[in-house]
């Protein structure tokens, strides 16, 4: 779900990836937001708070959101940059990198709740933000920018409109393709939804705190791998195919 690009990419592929990120981003956006009361993973409503606080000139008071909102653009950016460095050096797997800074991250975040409690809540909430940006670039980069898991306010809108397009056949008669997207973004919607419930119940009432965030680093880290050996699975089983047709061609 993490090599497949372009021509190759499949829905399923889209399916799979957008139900793993989307359960990670609502785990981040709960235990984000319950440690440090903060949104975590998306900028929307850091990007009002700044405005305001400049309209009202308060600038330094306004600083702080304006920091939230560069550490999700400086994510993006690092994201996208190492996957076209990669790219160029001609790595077949170009998102292995993104993740684990990712992974790292949320790793890390957990580690400073344990030695420091909340002491630092701006610096979480930066970390945090970093991480969803690098998320929602190499997502939509793999995507080809189909599939968005850190935020919720454009998919209501696309799933709004396709479920709209249902009621006239005539206009779009490609019904396979319709469902295929309005299952695609129901998933999203729906694994942020349990990724949420998951990161409050083991929050708040198993009490791993920032703790919480070890379980997505670990989901990405876990499908990474498993991405991998079944790639190399794939791949010998094709070329042990390769081999006995050639056999047989041979006799």
């Amino acid at each position: 779900m993490f090599r497949h690009q372009g021509k190759r990419r499949t829905i399923k592929h889209n399916l799979r990836i957008a139900m793993v990120l989307s359960f990670v981003a609502g785990i981040v956006n709960v235990a984000g937001f319950l440690s440090i009361k903060q949104l975590t993973t998306n900028v929307t409503g850091h990007f009002a708070l700044f405005i305001n606080d400049v309209a009202d000139l308060e600038f330094w008071k306004g600083t702080i959101y304006f920091l939230y909102i560069l550490s999700f653009l400086v994510g993006s950016f690092l994201s996208g940059f190492l996957i076209e460095k990669f790219r160029g050096e001609g790595k077949l797997n170009i998102f292995v990198i993104p993740i684990i800074i990712e992974s790292l991250i949320l790793l890390s975040v957990a580690l400073l709740g344990n030695i420091v409690g909340i002491q630092y809540p701006d610096l979480i909430a930066c970390l945090l933000l970093l991480a969803m940006g690098m998320q929602n670039s190499y997502v939509t980069k793999i995507s080809n920018a189909v599939v968005r898991t850190t935020h919720l306010t454009g998919l209501f809108t696309d799933l709004g409109i396709d479920l709209s397009q249902l009621l006239f056949p005539k206009l779009y008669p490609d019904k396979a393709t319709l469902r295929s997207t309005i299952k695609l973004r129901s998933s999203i919607i729906l694994f942020f939804f349990f990724g949420g419930l998951a990161g409050g119940f083991l929050y708040s009432k198993l009490d791993l705190k920032l703790n919480t965030l070890i379980l997505g680093a670990v989901i990405l880290l876990t499908s990474l791998f498993y991405d991998e050996i079944r790639y190399r699975f794939i791949k010998a089983k094709r070329r042990s195919s390769t081999k006995r047709r050639t056999g047989n061609q041979s006799v």
